[in-house]
C-alpha cells in the first residue's frame, strides 16, 4: 500500500470576509503570532511524513509562493549583521527535503475543482487536503491533525475525512455526513450532503478543512458538474466516491479555529499567543488586566 506523500492546499480563494486586509495578501498569509497561517499547515503536512506540497493558487497569491522560496538578500542582510537565530528561521520555514509545487486555478469553479487541478500532480496516488483557514491545534506533545489521519489511513486503506459536531444552525456552513459507529473516534460515512438547511440535514457531524483521500477522487471530480452554488463541489465528488470505496469519518483529537471567520481568528491568536514562549506570560497579564467593553472582566 502506497504512504501518503503529497498534500493539496487549495489557496486561490478571495479571501472576501477579510477585506480590506486581503485586498493585497492572501488569507493564508495572516500571522498566528509570528507564522501565517498557510506555514502552519505545511508544518502539520511535513509532520505527517508529506514531501510533495502542492498549491492550488490564482491571481494575487505570488506571496505564498515567495514565503516558501529563498530570499537571498533577506538573509544576506542577516548574515552580515550577524542575525543568526533569525537566518536560521528564514532559512527552516520549509525543509530541505520537501518540494513546492504551484498550479494556477483558471477560474474559482468550486474547492472539488481546485483539488480536480491537482490531478496531473498527484496521478493516482492517496493524497492529503488542506484548508490553511481550517487552524488545528494539537496540546504539545500530541500529533497534529493530519499525522492523526495519515496513520488511520495506513491502517484502514480508505478515505478519512476530519470531522467535528457543529451547532445546527451551522450546518448550512459545511458539509455534513450521516455515518455509524465503526471503531473509537472512527464512524463509516453513509451519506454526505453540501450545506443543507438545519431541517435538511441528516446529522450535525461536519466535515472541516482535513481530507485523506483515494486518487480515484478525481474520476468523479471530472465528470460530476457543478452542485451548490453553481461551483464544482468536493463535497459531491466524495459521495459519488462513496458508491465504490469506503469513507470513514475521524473525530481529530485537536482544536479547529476557523480562521476564515474573524472570530475564529482572534481565537486561534489569543489560543497561540498564550502558547508562544515570548509572548505567553506578558500576553496572559494583560489579557487579565483587559476591561470588556460592555462592562465584563
Amino acid at each position: 500500500m502506497k504512504s501518503i506523500t503529497k498534500a493539496v492546499f487549495p489557496v486561490a480563494g478571495l479571501g472576501s470576509r477579510f477585506l480590506p486586509a486581503t485586498k493585497a495578501q492572501p488569507k493564508e498569509m495572516l500571522p498566528i503570532v509570528d507564522k501565517p497561517l498557510i506555514q502552519y499547515a505545511v508544518e502539520e503536512a511535513v509532520a505527517a511524513g508529506i514531501t510533495e506540497m502542492v498549491f492550488i493558487t490564482g491571481r494575487n497569491k505570488r506571496a505564498i509562493e515567495d514565503h516558501f522560496d529563498k530570499a537571498y538578500e533577506l538573509e544576506a542582510e542577516l548574515e552580515a549583521a550577524g542575525k543568526k537565530a533569525l537566518l536560521e528561521l528564514v532559512q527552516n520555514v520549509i525543509p530541505k527535503h520537501v518540494s513546492c509545487i504551484y498550479i494556477r486555478q483558471p477560474a474559482a469553479l468550486g474547492l472539488g475543482h481546485a483539488v480536480l487541478c491537482a490531478r496531473p500532480i498527484v496521478g493516482n496516488e492517496p493524497f492529503a487536503v488542506l484548508l490553511a483557514d481550517d487552524f488545528m491545534a494539537t496540546e504539545p506533545g500530541h500529533k497534529p491533525v493530519l499525522q492523526q489521519m495519515t496513520e488511520l489511513f495506513d491502517y484502514e486503506n480508505a478515505s478519512i475525512l476530519g470531522v467535528q459536531d457543529v451547532p445546527r444552525e451551522c450546518v448550512r456552513q459545511y458539509g455534513i455526513v450521516s455515518a455509524t459507529p465503526y471503531r473509537e473516534d472512527v464512524e463509516m460515512v453513509n451519506a454526505i450532503v453540501e450545506k443543507p438547511t438545519p431541517e435538511e440535514a441528516p446529522s450535525t457531524l461536519a466535515v472541516v478543512g482535513r481530507y485523506v483521500l483515494s486518487g480515484k477522487i478525481f474520476d468523479y471530480l471530472e465528470h460530476i458538474g457543478t452542485g451548490s452554488g453553481g461551483e464544482i463541489q468536493l463535497t459531491d465528488g466524495i459521495a459519488a466516491l462513496m458508491r465504490d470505496e469506503r469513507v470513514l469519518a475521524y473525530r481529530y483529537a485537536g482544536t479547529r479555529y476557523d480562521c476564515g471567520s474573524k472570530v475564529g481568528y482572534l481565537k486561534a491568536m489569543t489560543a497561540m499567543g498564550l502558547r508562544h514562549p515570548e509572548t505567553a506570560r506578558e500576553f496572559a497579564d494583560f489579557l487579565r488586566q483587559l476591561e470588556i467593553p460592555d462592562g465584563r472582566a
